[in-house]
Formats: structure tokens, C-alpha cells, sequence
């Protein structure tokens, strides 16, 4: 899927059915000249529901459709006949999404299991028919209820990707690389900063068929967190993920400056992202000889508390290690 096709954002207006009216009939039959009330109820109008997909990552089938309405119920007839119910409008969407009210930005519901239907909208209530209020002191009314009025609603989607790993760093630092490398993703990749402009998603393949999903992310920079560069608006897609990967470049100035900086991003957007498993990975190490690395490493011992590895995408060192240090942290 290309970059375009990527939409993890949507606003919808949605719309219940009413219910149906209750009917207002007295019976007649040959040789039943007063058969009494015998309307039938309204059915009930048709409800919105939000239903998870497992076989979507997007939500760009919503991007050209905002408006949804179910339809309203049938009203009753004669014989006690209920109406038929309104039908259903069910919107397909990934796990992972967010539903948010759109005035209030409060959170209603989060998909996260396929199957999974949450109705948004109800549908009114079909109305009674006037058989319903017959007594010995009112043996034929003559009125019926109205069916219910459906509901309307403006509610937001979001959409937080569901990946094992989450790829984190700065532009330019070989994320899309890693990712195009250790899986069948094809990201794009050039030589200059925020080539990657969307999410994009991997499968890494490991020992005896088994696989875990990568996420890449645009690049972040310093002040990403007050809305600078990009990659604020990508942070909540690794709300989800349950290891975090740091890539940073072997030619940067300074290795441990560069993590803080990126850490203290997450912080700043959301504090619970410090409590994710960390792996910093050390890229393009393929321009680094034996004592250069070894020099790097006793720096680095000292300063990092966190495991790194010194990998190249490009030249393939270092890659099966990382996917033996990502699966064990993630069991």
C-alpha cells in the first residue's frame, strides 16, 4: 500500500434509524363485527456499528465516505403485525482504532479483537401498537405510540497501529532501511531527511516459522512533542507496541545525547511509553573498523544502562542477533 493510501484519521456523522409507529387497527373480520384493537408495534430502527476487521492496517476506505444512516424501522399493522427492523450499518475498521466523541475528545471505545462490534448509534425503539392499551374501561383505543427518534453522532477515528517492535529515531537514521532488510516491506528509501512520510509496517520472520510485526515510524526530531517535524503526529502509533527499538546512526556526534533527546520526546507525549522494553541499535556500522567499534563500546558501557547492538542493514552484520535479543525480550 502506498504512502497515500495511508489514512490513520477520520471524522464521520452518524446517524441511527428511528423506530417505527405503532398501528393504530381495530379488528374486522366476517362475523366478528368488534374484534377489538389488535395494531401492531413498530420495529425497531436500524443501529451503527463499528466492527474490528482483522484484514485492515487503514482507514482509507473512510476517507471518501463521512456520512452513514441506517434505515428506520417499518411501522406495525393489523393483526399484532410488528414492523420490520430498520437494517444495520456496520463500518469495518482495523484493530487498533480509537473512537473518539468529536466535540469532547473523550475516549468511547478501542478496538482491539477481531470481531469485535461496538454500537455506536442505537436505533429508536418501535413504537406500541394499540393493542398494547386496552382495559376494562378503554376497550378500543384509538392511538398508538410513535416510534423512538435514532441518534446522531460525530465521532472521530484514530488509528493506532498493533506492532510488537516499534522502530524510534531521528530522520535519515536508517529505519526504513532496517525494516525493507529484516522484512518484505518496501518502504521508500532515498538520501535525504523524512523520506518516510507514513507508517509502514513489516513481518520479521524467525527461527522454526515463527514472526513478529515491526513498525517504522517518520523520523522524529528534537521538539516533536510541541508539534515540530512530522513525526508528533505518528508517536501514538507506538502507544502499542510492546518493545521500542532505537536506531541511532555510528557516525552521530554523540550516541547517548541523540537517545536521551528521543526519550525525553516520549516522555514529553506520553509518560507510560517509558515503561516499554528499550533496545538501542547502533546503524551503519559498516563505516566502523574493529578498534573503532571497540572504542565505542567501552564509551558506550559506561554511559547507556540499556542493551545496544551494532548493526548494518546494508552489509547484513548483526541482523540475526538483533532478531535473537527482540524475541527474547518479547517472550
Amino acid at each position: 500500500m502506498t504512502e497515500g493510501n495511508f489514512v490513520d484519521y477520520v471524522k464521520l456523522h452518524v446517524t441511527s434509524g428511528n423506530g417505527g409507529k405503532g398501528s393504530v387497527h381495530l379488528h374486522r373480520e366476517k362475523y366478528i363485527t368488534k374484534g377489538g384493537p389488535d395494531g401492531g408495534d413498530g420495529g425497531r430502527g436500524g443501529h451503527i456499528i463499528i466492527r474490528a476487521n482483522a484484514n485492515m492496517w487503514t482507514l482509507y476506505h473512510l476517507k471518501f465516505k463521512r456520512h452513514f444512516r441506517a434505515e428506520h424501522g417499518g411501522h406495525g399493522s393489523k393483526n399484532r403485525s410488528t414492523g420490520a427492523d430498520g437494517g444495520d450499518v456496520f463500518i469495518d475498521v482495523p484493530l487498533g482504532t480509537v473512537i473518539r466523541d468529536t466535540e469532547t475528545q473523550n475516549i468511547l471505545h478501542e478496538i482491539t479483537e477481531a470481531g469485535q462490534e461496538i454500537i455506536i448509534a442505537e436505533g429508536g425503539m418501535g413504537g406500541r401498537g394499540n393493542w398494547h392499551f386496552k382495559s376494562s374501561v378503554n376497550q378500543t383505543p384509538r392511538y398508538a405510540q410513535p416510534g423512538v427518534e435514532g441518534q446522531q453522532h460525530d465521532i472521530t477515528l484514530e488509528l493506532k497501529i498493533l506492532a510488537d517492535v516499534g522502530l524510534v529515531g531521528f530522520p535519515n537514521a536508517g529505519k526504513s532501511t532496517l525494516l525493507s532488510v529484516i522484512t518484505s516491506a518496501k518502504p521508500k528509501i532515498a538520501d535525504y531527511e523524512f523520506t518516510t512520510l507514513k507508517p509502514n509496517l513489516g513481518i520479521v520472520e524467525y527461527r522454526d516459522f515463527q514472526t513478529f510485526v515491526m513498525a517504522d515510524i517518520p523520523g522524529i526530531i528534537e521538539g516533536a512533542a510541541e508539534g515540530k517535524g512530522i513525526g508528533h503526529r505518528f508517536l501514538r502509533h507506538i502507544e502499542r507496541n510492546s518493545t521500542l527499538l532505537f536506531l541511532i546512526p555510528a557516525d552521530a556526534k554523540d550516541i547517548k545525547e541523540q537517545y536521551e533527546i528521543l526519550l525525553d520526546e516520549l516522555r514529553r507525549y506520553n509518560p507510560d511509553l517509558l515503561d516499554k522494553e528499550r533496545l538501542i541499535a547502533i546503524s551503519k556500522c559498516d563505516m566502523l573498523d574493529d578498534e573503532l567499534k571497540a572504542e565505542l563500546r567501552a564509551e558506550l558501557d559506561e554511559q547507556l544502562e540499556i542493551p545496544y547492538l551494532f548493526i548494518s542493514s546494508v552489509a547484513q552484520q548483526g541482523l540475526q542477533e538483533l532478531k535473537d535479543k527482540l524475541w527474547q525480550m518479547l517472550n
